[in-house]
């Protein structure tokens, strides 16, 4: 029986632990008559989609309430021929960093990490029935779940350029 890896283990074989820069969040001042409040939004740099150092992607929805995961194009090819995905299910609460699911392919098995905290509102059912359509589109219609976050996303996220750079440090 193959052994159980977290995506995030196999893929740091695969990739240097070389320092990596963070965008903070972006914050917007509102002033109303003689009440001035801080409202937080999600901003530009949030609705582009965004990267773990484990592999996963992040995107935002146009509310901002609602974030699209995956698995990046690079995880998937470390994978290889992806068997089975089991995905979370729905309303599921879930914390930044905790495993929702798993991808198990021909070479091995991988936990899913969720970057953001909040409720499972969606998931791909689609997976189920055809597990490989993760290889041809990860970044695409192969999205794992859907997430209504509870604030403000935590941990680091990086973008496609970051990301880039930093599967290319391997």
């Amino acid at each position: 029986m193959a052994a159980r890896f977290s995506l995030a283990r196999a893929a740091r074989q695969l990739t240097s632990s070389a320092a990596r820069s963070h965008a903070p969040l972006a914050c917007q001042w509102q002033s109303t008559s003689a009440l001035q409040h801080r409202l937080f939004t999600v901003s530009a740099q949030l609705k582009e989609k965004k990267y773990t150092e484990d592999h996963e992607w992040v995107e935002a929805s146009a509310d901002g309430k609602t974030f699209t995961l995956g698995i990046s194009e690079y995880a998937a090819k470390a994978l290889g021929d992806v068997v089975y995905v089991e995905l979370p299910e729905v309303d599921l609460q879930v914390s930044s960093g905790e495993a929702i699911g798993a991808v198990e392919s021909v070479k091995s098995a991988s936990d899913i990490l969720s970057p953001i905290g909040g409720t499972v509102t969606e998931v791909n059912d689609a997976l189920q029935e055809k597990p490989g359509n993760l290889n041809k589109d990860p970044e695409g219609d192969s999205w794992i779940a859907k997430i209504a976050v509870s604030g403000e996303p935590e941990g680091k996220l990086m973008t496609k350029e970051e990301y880039t750079a930093f599967t290319e440090d391997a």
